[in-house]
């Protein structure tokens, strides 16, 4: 009786969890070791299940408190199935003028959804590949950043449209 009051419970709690991120159609991370190099490029193959209907896109960002920048420039490329290439160059605030950085997360680390691009009807049929490196620079100097310390994790997310 108490095994199946145990089961019960958590395929309840399992499904819960589950359910509640209902919006999401590809959701994925790669970690970043150390720190992130200006040449290191981090790539997302997508075989998006959907060709007719628009979705929403997403750069997701773990970071620590390492991170020193109020900002982060991105390159974000997508490479569609056959050969088209769109590349964007993309700006996002990380932290607030008193330095305290934005995020979800009680810890030192902080998870960023960051929107890349909105109503996005993937219409050629295949693989896209997705590409993101980073792009900063320091105030007053030419050369970019090298190796950028504080991101832990990069993530590339595919959702529905929120319908209201």
């Amino acid at each position: 009786m108490l095994k199946n009051r145990f089961l019960l419970v958590f395929f309840t709690c399992s499904f819960i969890l589950v359910s509640c991120d209902s919006n999401s159609v590809y959701d994925n991370y790669k970690s970043v070791p150390n720190a992130w190099h200006k040449d290191s490029i981090v790539s997302f193959k997508v075989n998006p299940p959907d060709y007719i209907k628009p979705h929403n896109l997403f750069v997701n960002l773990r970071n620590t408190n390492a991170y020193k920048y109020n900002n982060l420039f991105l390159i974000v490329e997508m490479v569609f199935p056959h050969g088209k290439t769109i590349k964007d160059t993309l700006e996002y605030r990380m932290a607030e003028p008193s330095g305290k950085l934005l995020g979800k997360g009680f810890t030192d680390i902080k998870e960023n959804k960051l929107w890349y691009k909105e109503g996005v009807v993937f219409n050629e049929t295949g693989e896209y590949t997705i590409n993101i490196q980073h792009a900063m620079r320091e105030n007053g100097k030419v050369q970019g950043v090298v190796e950028l310390e504080g991101i832990t994790d990069i993530g590339f997310r595919i959702e529905n449209p929120i319908k209201e």
